[in-house]
């Protein structure tokens, strides 16, 4: 099955037998999904589910190689590292995994910081649904481009809409068009650090907005 754009098909699960799934450009490009960068989405539950199913319908189904772990208040914080490492060792391909986190210095994100010192894996934190649809859209780039374009695709789907604010030209949800690239304002190591194997990973009662 194919969904077209205005940039030609975008991929769905399950719908390329061979393997080859198309990739977001200005023609009918394809890649091998062994080329395309897993992503993991790991966020206060039910945040990162929400996120894969707004993703799912935005395709129209759900592309391949997108995990999701949502964390209760109630989780065990090691078990949550052990399974999403498990869950990297599943999604990584030979363009590595894209992490994706919700609020720096919480639960989640710090279980997520235990996944940046893995080869090939990059973490960013403040995932909103602009940067996931850059993600999905660029993940056959190289990872480091990959994330240049995801924290690019998050500040830019941020407006304050008001009477006077135009009305997008192509939105992604209704086109499958990508937001315009543009130039990183942080380096990719900026936004989250990586955690000595010690830290503790429950999140500070005393932490405000946490």
């Amino acid at each position: 099955m194919m969904r077209s754009g205005p940039h030609g098909p975008r991929p769905v699960e399950g719908a390329w037998g061979q393997g080859f799934v198309p990739v977001h450009g200005s023609g009918p490009f394809f890649c091998s999904k062994d080329d395309m960068a897993g992503i993991l989405i790991i966020a206060h539950a039910p945040f990162a589910t929400a996120l894969r199913d707004c993703i799912s319908h935005i395709y129209g189904g759900l592309p391949a190689r997108i995990g999701v772990i949502d964390v209760s208040p109630d989780c065990d914080p090691v078990e949550r590292v052990a399974f999403a490492n498990a869950e990297i060792e599943r999604l990584r391909e030979e363009n590595g995994a894209l992490v994706l986190t919700d609020m720096f210095g919480a639960t989640p994100a710090n279980i997520a910081g235990r996944l940046a010192t893995l080869p090939d894996v990059r973490v960013l934190c403040g995932v909103n649904l602009p940067m996931l649809v850059r993600a999905v859209c660029y993940r056959a780039t190289p990872l480091d481009t990959l994330v240049d374009k995801a924290l690019a695709g998050a500040t830019k789907g941020v407006h304050a809409i008001g009477p006077a604010t135009p009305a997008p030209v192509a939105p992604c949800a209704a086109s499958g068009d990508c937001l315009p690239a543009l130039p990183p304002d942080a380096a990719p190591g900026d936004c989250l650090p990586t955690l000595p194997v010690g830290a503790d990973l429950t999140q500070k009662t005393d932490s405000a907005g946490l």
